[in-house]
């Protein structure tokens, strides 16, 4: 265990930045949560929170809480767009738990990010700090906001999403790869529906395009979808841009009626364009570091990417615990080593958008316990 913890600067306060100060904490670190935005404000979308997710979560005590709110489905389907037949079924709910030793739940983003909000002490968590400018020293690094204000840290970790700042102080500019689809989603009232009978979790796929849907409450009184299509003119980025309903709905107007039904049911829907980079090399330089999608942002076709940037908040946080001041470089080396292989293979799986269209191997991603993983150590360091 360190017995002198050095001070800890998070930039950005979403998944992976609160699940970062929320391991940090349990650890005994002082971490102090930088976010540009004025408040936390719930985005209207589902997660899916898979076993390995949960596992990681379960570590900090969520477990329990995140199964009174989320939804367990017995199943999910994957459809032909048109036809609605069935091309894979993965069993789910008590079977996968027992399998993997961790539900797969649905819940509401907004509700995974308010329940680590609460592991976090509030007066480390400081809003409207929108990161400018990063100046490195021997053994800190100076922090410059909009706002005028600095701040000196030991450590920075750059938890700031696929545009991160700390990304191109560390790298220099490079912009994402936009993929030339967007994705629409939303989350409503399943009475909208009117009784339409539905599966648990399914995703439709169409010869370009797919549709995903599940509950995201345990009452199934809420349900999320997220509809991709190509756009290739559309650019922004945005999570929270509103999309138009009718463009949504002619896009899959070829597809089977239940599934026009859960569209059509939607009063309004948000819109934002998927990008992508290729693995990167490196994740950290000095005592500055990346987590999620700063450092491996990708397509949510396996319902991996904020699955991923979790995982790397608590392997980041068990490194770290293992040595002293003097040995944060080699905490962040162990940390980018124990967690490459795996991200780099999410990435390039991701790319492909098949997982579960057909029987997949779900073990090499649901089995994962960032808790319980064997860390990269060099050969006569700490385990």
């Amino acid at each position: 265990m360190m017995r002198e913890k050095p001070s800890i600067a998070i930039i950005g306060g979403g998944i992976g930045g609160l699940t970062a100060a929320a391991s940090l904490t349990r650890l005994g670190f002082n971490a102090q949560v930088y976010e540009q935005a004025e408040q936390f404000a719930p985005i209207g979308a589902g997660i899916q929170l898979t076993a390995n997710a949960m596992k990681a979560l379960g570590g900090l005590g969520l477990a329990e809480s995140l199964r009174s709110e989320g939804f367990a489905p017995a199943a999910f389907h994957s459809r032909d767009w048109d036809t609605g037949n069935v091309t894979n079924v993965l069993i789910m709910g008590e079977p996968l738990e027992r399998r993997y030793g961790a539900p797969d739940l649905m819940i509401h983003r907004g509700r995974l990010h308010s329940a680590l909000g609460t592991l976090v002490p509030r007066d480390c968590i400081h809003f409207d700090k929108r990161l400018v400018a990063i100046e490195q020293r021997e053994s800190s690094a100076m922090l410059s906001f909009a706002d005028g204000s600095r701040v000196e840290a030991m450590l920075v970790i750059g938890a700031d999403g696929v545009h991160s700042v700390v990304r191109e102080a560390l790298f220099g500019a490079e912009k994402p790869r936009f993929t030339g689809r967007v994705a629409y989603r939303t989350v409503y009232p399943t009475a909208r529906i009117n009784g339409i009978a539905i599966d648990e979790r399914a995703k439709w796929w169409g010869p370009d395009r797919h549709v995903v849907h599940y509950f995201t409450t345990r009452n199934k009184d809420e349900i999320y979808f997220i509809a991709v299509t190509p756009e290739p003119d559309f650019r922004v980025e945005s999570w929270s841009m509103s999309g138009h309903r009718n463009m949504l709905l002619a896009a899959f107007a070829g597809f089977h009626p239940t599934v026009r039904a859960i569209l059509s049911a939607a009063s309004a829907v948000r819109k934002w364009a998927l990008v992508e980079r290729d693995p990167m090399p490196s994740w950290w330089k000095n005592g500055i570091v990346l987590l999620g999608d700063a450092c491996h942002p990708m397509t949510p076709y396996m319902a991996q990417g904020a699955a991923s940037a979790i995982e790397d908040a608590v392997v980041l946080a068990r490194c770290l615990d293992h040595v002293g001041r003097d040995g944060i470089s080699k905490a962040l080396a162990v940390y980018t080593a124990s967690r490459k292989q795996r991200t780099d293979r999410m990435q390039l799986t991701n790319r492909e958008n098949t997982w579960l269209r057909e029987k997949t191997d779900t073990d090499w991603v649901y089995e994962y316990d960032a808790w319980r993983t064997q860390l990269a150590w060099p050969e006569n360091s700490p385990a």
